[in-house]
């Protein structure tokens, strides 16, 4: 699962405020500053400081969460960029870039500064 397909599942578990909150947060890291490892801090920290409405939202949301932090992030060292750019949904933006320093910026997002 990419994080295309994270927010996705994310989406049809629940409506409620906190998880929209949660979800604007993975969905604005592809064009903000941070990198994988302080989106999963960040997120981490979301889950730690969010309280759930329901407890079962937060089991499942929590747990294809985890599934993607230890698919995707844990496991950024051993990839290749266009495995990056898959796990992290960033394979159009890539593409669509225009010069070299929009590049230079996905590449030290996705941890693999040249």
């Amino acid at each position: 699962m990419n994080l295309d397909e994270l927010t996705s599942n994310i989406q049809k578990i629940s409506k409620d405020d906190s998880i929209q909150k949660l979800l604007n947060n993975l969905e604005s890291w592809k064009t903000d500053e941070r990198n994988v490892f302080e989106l999963r801090e960040n997120i981490e920290r979301f889950f730690g400081n969010t309280w759930f409405e329901k407890q079962t939202d937060f089991d499942k949301i929590y747990g294809i969460w985890s599934e993607f932090k230890n698919s995707a992030i844990d496991g950024i060292g051993g990839m290749t960029m266009n495995e990056r750019l898959y796990w992290f949904g960033a394979l159009d933006l890539f593409d669509n870039t225009k010069n070299e320093s929009e590049r230079k910026r996905i590449y030290e997002k996705l941890m693999a500064a040249k």
